[in-house]
């Protein structure tokens, strides 16, 4: 009796342990936002929850609708990543925030951001993100045309193990600011844009060209990249998903799972993770929007 009762209790503590020693990925999905299968947040980080409910090691939360109203949601996680709307809006800018979360990173907390979610005003919040993850998307400096990349090839690196190359049309953001030199930054996905979707020749837009990206004509930009910081906390940012039913394609979507694992510090399987996701998983959780 007091052999099985030692063994019973053997048992919890070791399960108690496994569950304990768990990563933790809080996600933060914006409130709806552009049309139809687009920008959609919730549904994107819902999905990709969902994709990594069966990878040992992490535990995942969404909160929606831009920034919890209970902060203790932060407490204890190993990882934050958002998706959500960007520049002027992007729910991570007001100074308070600015400070909790710099305080996470302080503590080697991971940091990921997804497309519109890459995008916040020069000064504190560009500073900020520079630190936290190694790029982002600055107005007159940076452009987010709409146009099919085709990703050839990969870095060694855990966020592209398993991954083939695959090409997808999309929203892809490009010429982020990066830290001087790249220092510390490895290009995850990169390609070759269209000319013209550098802009117009002598414009000089917030978004849709200026005379720096177009210095660049005919040469490879980064869409996505993993930084490691100096602190030894991660971070990556990844420019696509403005269409939302680009998370179909399989080597698209295990690329950003593998993200997820390598900011919150979970091994990365040799193969990447394995998911695959249906038609009518990728038409659930939509926001409310007309066709």
């Amino acid at each position: 009796m007091r052999l099985a009762l030692a063994s019973l209790v053997t048992l919890v503590v070791v399960s108690f342990n496994a569950d304990a020693a768990d990563k933790k990925l809080l996600m933060l999905a914006g409130s709806p936002s552009h049309g139809y299968m687009e920008h959609e947040y919730r549904a994107g980080c819902l999905l990709l929850q969902q994709c990594l409910a069966n990878t040992p090691g992490i535990q995942v939360t969404v909160v929606s609708n831009n920034w919890p109203k209970d902060e203790s949601v932060f407490q204890g996680v190993d990882a934050v990543f958002m998706f959500c709307t960007g520049g002027g809006g992007h729910p991570a800018i007001k100074p308070e925030r600015i400070e909790l979360l710099d305080g996470l990173m302080k503590k080697g907390v991971g940091f990921g951001t997804c497309h519109y979610g890459v995008e916040v005003p020069k000064g504190d919040p560009g500073n900020a993100f520079l630190k936290w993850q190694g790029g982002y998307f600055e107005p007159y400096w940076s452009v987010n045309p709409t146009w099919t990349a085709s990703f050839e090839k990969f870095v060694t690196h855990p966020v592209t193990r398993g991954v083939q190359p695959f090409k997808a049309n999309d929203e892809w953001y490009y010429h982020m600011r990066f830290p001087d030199g790249m220092k510390g930054v490895t290009p995850i996905l990169s390609a070759v844009p269209p000319d013209k979707t550098r802009g117009r020749i002598g414009a000089n837009e917030p978004h849709g060209g200026n005379p720096e990206v177009q210095k660049h004509m005919g040469q490879p930009e980064h869409m996505m990249w993993a930084y490691d910081r100096p602190d030894g906390g991660r971070g990556f940012g990844f420019t696509g998903a403005h269409f939302h039913k680009n998370w179909a394609d399989d080597n698209y979507r295990k690329v950003v799972l593998n993200a997820l694992l390598w900011i919150s510090k979970v091994e990365v399987p040799k193969d990447g993770v394995a998911s695959s996701v249906t038609q009518e998983q990728i038409m659930m959780n939509l926001d409310p929007k007309k066709k």
